[in-house]
């Protein structure tokens, strides 16, 4: 069941926050990866390349969880546990949005041959702390 991600939660996500991604390798041991995120509404978007580890893991099992870390005051974090819908409609913009919210340019670091996806995940369980 889909949860809803209060204000404080909301501003960590829409802040210029690192994640962290983790998802199931398929023999069960943990993958995770730093990534840019957005929000749009109460799900989490994040970017990243078909065919890489987590691209694979999430196809197999959508089950994920992001941790956001307020870059200001790492002690103040939100863990979100959801799951994820994978689609390449919107990959190039939204990889485009992220890299100017983080570092205000259009992003360049991928090949001729990439095919951007987006990950949006839907919130299950929220938790945080903030000290």
């Amino acid at each position: 069941m889909a949860v809803r991600l209060n204000d404080t939660i909301r501003g960590i996500a829409d802040g210029k926050n690192f994640a962290v991604v983790a998802t199931t390798n398929p023999d069960g041991s943990p993958q995770s990866s730093v990534v840019w995120i957005a929000r749009d509404g109460d799900d989490l978007l994040f970017s990243t390349t078909r065919g890489r580890r987590k691209e694979r893991n999430l196809a197999r099992d959508p089950r994920l969880s992001i941790t956001i870390f307020d870059i200001g005051n790492p002690y103040h974090y939100a863990e979100i546990r959801g799951s994820a819908k994978i689609t390449e409609e919107g990959g190039r913009a939204l990889i485009d949005t992220l890299s100017n919210k983080y570092i205000g340019t259009d992003y360049t670091g991928d090949g001729p041959d990439a095919v951007r996806i987006v990950v949006r995940v839907t919130p299950e369980k929220v938790t945080g702390f903030s000290a």
